[in-house]
């Protein structure tokens, strides 16, 4: 019988595949050159009533100080204990995209930690499939299940979602529109889908992060969570508050079927 690590190689590397496969149409929408209609962080806070409550994590205020979002995809994973230990000695809060299929159902006891230690759980999907190849009905399953499935675990239902590789479309927004969830890009990645080079996923990350940083990582691959504890005391030393996604836009909301970046 494969042993558990052999299997969740074999998990990063079908990931790493698909990531890859997919990162030039990817490359082409982040970088303004396709249709998509995206939302900053800055943007969200300015269009909010000053009236408006706070996000649920903390009380920094972005407006004021240097944030930057620390984010998580395709977990949990055998990695991601380690990673929490790593966010609770540092006290950084982040925002974990998760998956269904082979993670949350496998790894339930570190949903439950994600969300008492006060990280922002989110969706990634269930089973890491492209929305923008799927018929409507696929897609609202791929949405709806993992968000039960972290609701039955923590009494608190996702209200946003990554969709895998980035790619998404009209009627992707449409259906989030319906099931109150925001969608969330990013604006640092460090590939780590590439590579399990810990120093070279931290000087990726830090050669790009600017204020309202969204970084993307994966805490399913070898080379990541080894890489966080650089990655946070170097931005730290920088200035830099970390946040979850949430609380980045705060004063403003995530609104259902917009994405932001």
């Amino acid at each position: 019988m494969p042993s558990a690590t052999k299997k969740m190689n074999k998990t990063g590397n079908r990931f790493r595949a698909a990531l890859m496969a997919g990162a030039a149409a990817v490359a082409l929408s982040l970088t303004g050159c396709g249709s998509l209609d995206t939302t900053a962080p800055s943007a969200a806070r300015n269009q909010a009533a000053a009236t408006a409550q706070a996000a649920r994590f903390g009380t920094v205020d972005c407006r004021e100080a240097k944030c930057v979002a620390l984010t998580f995809d395709a977990g949990p994973s055998e990695h991601s204990a380690r990673l929490l230990d790593i966010l609770k000695e540092r006290q950084v809060p982040a925002t974990f995209f998760l998956l269904g299929k082979r993670h949350i159902e496998k790894y339930p006891e570190l949903v439950k930690r994600m969300a008492d230690e006060g990280h922002e759980l989110a969706s990634h999907t269930w089973d890491h499939k492209i929305l923008t190849k799927l018929k409507p009905e696929e897609i609202r399953e791929e949405l709806e299940r993992p968000n039960t499935e972290i609701e039955r675990l923590t009494g608190q239902r996702p209200t946003l979602m990554r969709p895998p590789q980035g790619r998404t479309n009209d009627t992707v927004h449409g259906i989030c529109r319906e099931l109150g969830m925001a969608e969330v890009l990013w604006s640092v990645t460090a590939k780590d889908y590439t590579t399990n080079d810990s120093a070279l996923i931290r000087k990726r990350v830090l050669d790009q992060v600017s204020r309202d940083g969204i970084i993307l990582l994966h805490d399913i691959y070898d080379g990541t969570v080894p890489a966080v504890p650089g990655i946070v005391d170097a931005l730290k030393a920088r200035g830099y508050v970390f946040v979850t996604v949430p609380q980045l836009l705060a004063p403003g909301k995530a609104e259902p079927g917009k994405v932001y970046r």
